[in-house]
């Protein structure tokens, strides 16, 4: 005779066994059926307060079933006529050779877990704008190890004894998978697509390389959840671009959204932070780490062929090329629910990359969380919270986490691991108040609400030579503009996205424009990735680009830049990043104009000259309560 207990039940008869463990629940209130009295109860996964908990039965690594593998994708990027294939490891509980478990998985994949090159060498950023580019530089290649079974360790600890299985996958061109990188597009999209296809039996995999023995996911319930960081976090997203099937959730932290927002900023040429002079040609060098044979075909038509064609270094405009690169640009079939995870001093990938895919699934209503936390590259969202998305996208408990609020803020001065809920970001509470510039910007001039009808223009003279931080202490200097607001009274929280509206001319064609939002007196303790406390937000742009940057927003115009008229005033409009902020009573907020930027943008030669007309230019800031959360601030 068989017991049939409901879902809370059965967890709490399965706390009382080390011998049991009980299956997951669903939105409809599922069931699980305990075998006849005298019979071997099988060991499945325990969710307990809608969690996976550590089940004994799955913890001991030596019983666990380790396999390596090829699965087949649909594309052949290294052009021998043959479709490329993917090295795949998978580690599952033995429970799925040994009592018929099927299991959902958690699959990272990556470009780098085959290694990368050393000493990276850079492009020499000593470049006039528009000028010719500098001589490239060839890099050593990154080591090819041919004999690698293992391909990582990642999250194979935390999730196995929980009752999912691990899988991983190299992307291709790299490790001992086939094909070219090719740094975003079309590969990068349908190569984790074909793992997800081979664990719901739409694809093939194989016991080698080029062999025909295939092997079969027949222990998969076919429930695939993906996660990583950095660009392990952009294969998820580029992975939920197809629409496939079985991809249940995906967990990207600090994502790669676009490479050319990651290398270019409103068709300004800028580096991500730490790795000045990198470019995309660069990244392909890094991680091309498989087959030496591989070289030839792969360098010649993408690196040296498809990227130094398109990728405009010299000018920085978004083409075709960059737009193949743009995820925001392939949303169309996305469907899978979404938990995003950013800091918000991460100045290698900027915030924009998660911002863009939240707001876009919001639209299309998908389901998606923002985490937000105050540190730099990296950093996941709350161990809890995701082992819920997982117990839930994967195996169906009833935890709420979908009903969840949209948007959880690490404040300042709080652990990041307990973050603050929000209904949305932006915080539903904030609205844009419009600040003007206020002449003497070469000492410090003021950012009011109050606009001046007197005709102010302020002045800058580029130099790279003084960094950002010297720029933001010095309490005078004719290499930078800096607005400052009276000292605040009262924190001020910010949440959503500064816009700036310039009217402005330069003494040659061309000209880099760097704006920074900095708290003053300015603290350049480093907090991040490449970031300080006192820097607030950070934006820039090619003024060569004024036609397409009237509004703000997402920037993808295939309008090219044309060279300024020096004397000519040009009007542009532009976000920076955006962020949830509070800023503390005692400080007072400040823009701050530049040229070049020293640890992000070319390096020209000195002198060129900036004017700004001042009462043709604006900061819109996305003040929580708005007009009176500002009063409020500075004059309670």
């Amino acid at each position: 005779m068989s017991l049939i207990f409901n879902w809370k039940t059965s967890v709490a008869l399965c706390a009382l066994s080390a011998l049991t463990a009980c299956g997951g629940g669903s939105d409809s209130g599922p069931t699980t059926t305990l075998p006849d009295t005298g019979s071997v109860v099988k060991t499945v996964p325990v969710f307990t307060d809608g969690q996976a908990q550590i089940v004994p039965g799955f913890q001991d690594k030596a019983q666990w079933i380790k396999q390596e593998l090829w699965v087949e994708a649909e594309f052949d990027s290294d052009g021998d006529g043959k479709k490329d294939r993917m090295h795949v490891d998978v580690t599952r509980p033995r429970q799925t050779d040994t009592e018929g478990l099927k299991v959902a998985v958690v699959y990272a994949s990556s470009p780098y877990y085959g290694g990368g090159m050393v000493n990276q060498v850079m492009w020499d950023v000593n470049q006039e704008l528009g000028g010719p580019l500098p001589q490239r530089v060839f890099n050593t290649s990154a080591i090819f190890y041919p004999e690698r079974s293992k391909i990582s360790n990642d999250e194979v600890d935390t999730w196995v004894p929980r009752g999912f299985a691990v899988v991983h996958s190299e992307a291709p061109g790299t490790g001992l998978s086939q094909g070219c990188p090719t740094a975003g597009g079309m590969p990068e999209e349908y190569a984790p697509k074909a793992i997800v296809d081979w664990l719901n039996g739409r694809a093939k995999g194989y016991t080698s390389r080029t062999g025909n023995e295939e092997v079969k996911a027949s222990w998969s319930t076919g429930k695939v959840g993906m996660t990583g960081t950095s660009y392990n976090g952009t294969i998820p997203l580029s992975a939920a671009t197809t629409g496939v099937d079985g991809l249940e959730v995906i967990i990207p932290i600090a994502p790669t959204s676009s490479e050319y927002h990651y290398y270019r900023s409103n068709g300004l040429v800028r580096h991500p932070g730490g790795y000045l002079g990198e470019d995309i040609d660069q990244i392909y060098d890094y991680i091309f780490s498989g087959d030496p044979a591989l070289h030839p075909y792969c360098d010649r038509t993408y690196r040296d062929g498809l990227f130094m064609a398109n990728f405009d270094r010299k000018n920085g405009d978004y083409n075709a090329f960059w737009a193949d690169r743009d995820l925001l640009n392939k949303m169309a079939l996305y469907k899978t629910p979404t938990l995003l995870s950013h800091g918000q001093h991460d100045w290698n990938v900027l915030p924009e990359h998660s911002m863009r895919i939240y707001q876009a699934l919001k639209k299309k209503g998908v389901m998606t969380q923002l985490y937000l936390h105050n540190g730099g590259h990296g950093g996941a969202a709350p161990f809890e919270l995701r082992n819920k998305w997982f117990s839930h996208y994967l195996y169906g408990v009833n935890n709420g986490v979908e009903k969840d609020h949209q948007a959880l803020i690490a404040r300042e001065g709080v652990d990041r691991l307990l973050p603050t809920t929000y209904p949305d970001f932006p915080n539903p509470a904030a609205a844009d108040v419009a600040l003007h510039l206020i002449g003497g910007g070469n000492a410090i001039g003021l950012l009011t609400p109050q606009a001046t009808e007197i005709p102010m223009r302020d002045k800058l003279i580029d130099d790279v030579a003084f960094s950002g931080a010297v720029l933001a202490e010095s309490a005078n200097s004719p290499n930078r503009l800096l607005y400052a607001t009276p000292e605040l009274k009262a924190p001020l929280h910010l949440s959503g996205t500064p816009t700036i509206k310039l009217l402005m001319t330069a003494s040659k064609p061309a000209a880099n424009l760097s704006i920074w939002l900095v708290t003053l007196p300015f603290d350049r303790t480093k907090v991040g990735s490449e970031g300080m406390q006192g820097v607030v937000s950070r934006g820039w742009a090619d003024p060569q680009n004024h036609a397409a940057l009237t509004s703000g927003g997402n920037y993808n115009s295939m309008q090219a830049g044309t060279p300024l008229v020096p004397g000519e005033y040009v009007s542009l409009t532009f976000d920076l990043q955006a962020h949830d902020r509070i800023i503390p009573a005692g400080k007072r907020l400040a823009l701050m104009i530049m040229s070049s930027d020293r640890d992000f943008t070319l390096w020209p030669k000195a002198g060129t000259e900036l004017t700004f007309d001042l009462g043709q230019s604006t900061l819109s800031l996305p003040v929580v309560g708005g007009a009176s959360g500002w009063q409020a601030a500075v004059k309670p």
